[in-house]
């Protein structure tokens, strides 16, 4: 490709960019800018004009993907002359320099990369040759703080427990794991960062080496930098290197897992002379989908500034929609985009967008009932996640001891001491006497032969699944959901981990609490033979089998709005915008997350193309109990012009523009004897108030929250429903 054609065919801005001259470079590209083009097209220019080797370019992303597309696009300008280019992740750098000089950084040249699982098995036999428990310290968290230390550049000498015992025994770990892992001569991912960034502050005749080779640096994603990644960069830059930084501080969403967004900000102070360049016309969204990610990223005080815009239309307004509660909420989403598949819309390009996971599941239940093929991206659909499976196999089992699969599953889940030495001795027990694991676990026989820790172990145990079990008579699903996620021990054991999933997978349990609330339970079942929990086990075994289309398919894409970044969809659905969903509880009293918070609305806004519906839901079930919902205050920062209320609430603390609804994806609202709101009776439940109706015909599901037992979804046609005076 002609260099000068290609050049042509650049705003002025990208322009700008590519070409500006010697020096140290940061390109602020928002979202939809272009931002790919313009660092290929650096390099094409550094060699073509500038007359660079591109041997003597590094340039340094953060996903293989992006790598390669890099380097493809650049062969594609460049041609054969692109052979050379040192492009990749910084894990992959690294690495690769370590191999290279495997002795000066104290490896053996055959040194093993240790994957995640490899790491937790490690850090399991450190632990447990230091005498130590998952009941100690879980082995999670462990590894956690180790790859979060050497993150920021700090070995375990360095660190001071503050006086806090759980920080000391950390450290402890930390420092055992670390003699292992050279005494194996292996080395970790964060590792891969850590000990190539020491070799050369070390090995000056190295470092030297790579700063006479290294004439341009190119760093994608400069947002997403974390502490040794950002002191790898200026390292080698040294004195002389030009650094071309590309970043958008309005899209730094990962400070959960090191990223540094004031790295962006350092650069123009610890590099002399830097030009600033912000690519602000965006290719992607429509003007009102872009003055509304703007309004609300300008609520951030600590952002170097930019202000996104476009050629294309100003397009459909942003639409808010208010369901009374989560259920509503997740029947109108769905509709919408049956609707839309109806009106010649593909599946793929819509997109459900949420903070929490634990907000998939009635989007899941919904898109199911209706036969819409959908996949989780990047996750688990909600009831093969861990931690849901984990709490069902405790009610499988409290309901039917001789479930084997149940109590292997959860005997030593969370941990407490029942290794696989003892499980073996129970095995075998059960094999020769033709028990069940249960029957085996809790036999006098067994006992006797156990010692005293082991059968302690499988006491304790055995008095939780009873206590359980003595919980289910005459409870509600919700409370038999609570009961076993609470007296299991799993709520406390997430609650108390640092792991940086702990928080989702709390909000996962209480989620399931909710579902076990809100089940209806169907005549089939009750035909069947089952009672109300095995008809929702039976349930919540057959969602996790079915539903979720195959990776070819043309499907509705479920994803977290972190998982989303990149990405880009016509349509995008943003669910569950309330005060303590999104932004999260933990962020609203703390500046410094809650402008992390924005910029990760900021970023789920500008994955949509064409159309932008934001949801959120009056009242919401969480812990098994109804709460009313504050809207996001996001919502609040959108201007009143760019957007249109779906069934507007009648205390809105501030007015959106109401508007008629688009034509094509007007819904059929359920037809019912009753209107919403009206006060109902029930044969068996008594009292309620309709709160929401969902369907049609015989199909038509109804919510009512009734005075003395609370929500419960009944089907119209069964549940025989009387006006109340």
């Amino acid at each position: 490709m002609n260099l000068a054609d290609a050049l042509m065919s650049l705003n002025p801005a990208q322009r700008e960019a590519v070409t500006a001259p010697a020096g140290h470079v940061l390109v602020l590209a928002g979202a939809g800018s272009g931002k790919t083009r313009v660092l290929v097209h650096r390099i094409a220019y550094l060699a073509d004009v500038e007359k660079v080797d591109p041997w003597r370019v590094l340039a340094v992303t953060f996903t293989n993907k992006a790598a390669s597309e890099m380097r493809a696009r650049a062969g594609t300008l460049l041609g054969q002359a692109e052979r050379g280019l040192w492009a990749g992740t910084f894990h992959g750098i690294c690495h690769r320099m370590l191999r290279q000089h495997a002795p000066h950084a104290q490896l053996p040249r055959n040194f093993q990369v240790l994957d995640q699982d490899d790491q937790l098995r490690l850090v399991k036999r450190v632990m447990r040759e230091m005498g130590l428990s998952d009941e100690d310290l879980p082995h999670r968290d462990a590894a956690w703080f180790i790859n979060s230390s050497k993150d920021e550049g700090r070995r375990p000498e360095v660190l001071d427990a503050q006086g806090q015992p759980r920080r000391r025994l950390q450290i402890e770990i930390y420092q055992a794991y670390e003699k292992l892992t050279r005494l194996l001569g292996v080395v970790d991912f964060a590792e891969i960062l850590l000990r190539t960034q020491e070799m050369l502050l070390t090995q000056r005749e190295i470092l030297g080496h790579y700063q006479r080779r290294f004439a341009h640096l190119l760093v994608d994603e400069f947002q997403d930098t974390n502490a040794v990644q950002y002191a790898f960069v200026r390292v080698l830059a040294g004195e002389h290197a030009q650094v071309f930084a590309v970043g958008d501080d309005d899209q730094s969403i990962y400070g959960w897992r090191g990223a540094k967004v004031e790295n962006v900000q350092a650069f123009t102070r610890d590099f002399p002379k830097v030009r600033t360049v912000r690519l602000e016309q965006n290719y992607r969204s429509t003007g009102t989908i872009l003055a509304a990610a703007n309004a609300v990223i300008a609520c951030n005080s600590e952002r170097l500034g930019k202000n996104l815009w476009t050629d294309d239309k100003a397009g459909a307004l942003i639409e808010i929609f208010s369901g009374y509660n989560e259920v509503d909420e997740a029947r109108y989403v769905v509709g919408r985009i049956k609707a839309s598949m109806e009106a010649d819309r593909r599946p793929s390009e819509s997109a459900v967008l949420y903070r929490s996971n634990a907000l998939s599941r009635l989007i899941e239940e919904n898109l199911i009932a209706q036969r819409i093929p959908y996949r989780v991206y990047g996750g688990l659909r909600f009831f093969e996640r861990a931690e849901i499976k984990d709490a069902l196999a405790y009610l499988r089992l409290a309901n039917s001891p001789n479930d084997d699969a149940s109590f292997e599953r959860i005997v030593n889940t969370p941990p407490r001491g029942i290794g696989e030495q003892t499980m073996q001795a129970v095995r075998q027990h059960a094999n020769a006497h033709s028990l069940s694991l249960w029957q085996s676990a809790t036999s006098a026989s067994l006992a006797a032969k156990m010692t005293g820790r082991a059968r302690n172990a499988l006491t304790a145990f055995a008095g939780i699944l009873q206590d359980i079990r003595a919980r289910l008579e005459g409870a509600t699903l919700s409370d038999a959901a609570e009961h076993a996620i609470t007296l299991s021990g799993l709520r406390a054991f997430y609650e108390a981990s640092s792991d940086s999933k702990a928080e989702s997978r709390v909000e996962n349990l209480d989620q399931l609490i909710s579902a076990a609330g809100s089940y209806v339970f169907n005549d089939e079942d009750v035909a069947a033979g089952l009672n109300e929990l095995e008809s929702f086990l039976a349930n919540a075994a057959l969602e996790a089998g079915d539903g979720e289309a195959d990776a070819w398919e043309d499907c509705v894409q479920l994803m977290t709005l972190h998982s989303a970044k990149g990405l880009e969809f016509a349509c995008v659905y943003i669910i569950g915008l309330e005060d303590g969903l999104f932004p999260s509880g933990r962020s609203i009293d703390d500046p410094a997350r809650l402008e992390e918070e924005r910029r990760l609305m900021y970023v789920g806004i500008t994955r949509a193309r064409q159309e932008l519906l934001l949801s959120f839901a009056e009242s919401r079930r969480i812990h098994g109990q109804e709460h009313f919902a504050v809207p996001s205050r996001f919502l609040k920062e959108i201007p009143a012009e760019l957007v249109r209320e779906i069934r507007p609430r009648l205390n809105v603390s501030r007015g959106f523009t109401p508007a008629p609804r688009a034509p094509r994806m007007q819904l059929e609202e359920p037809q019912t004897l009753f209107k919403l709101g009206q006060s109902v009776k029930h044969a068996s439940f008594g009292r309620g108030v309709l709160v929401s109706a969902m369907g049609s015909g015989e199909n038509t599901k109804l919510l009512v929250n009734f005075e003395t037992v609370g929500p419960k979804l009944l089907m119209a046609n069964v549940a025989k429903l009387e006006a109340a005076a």
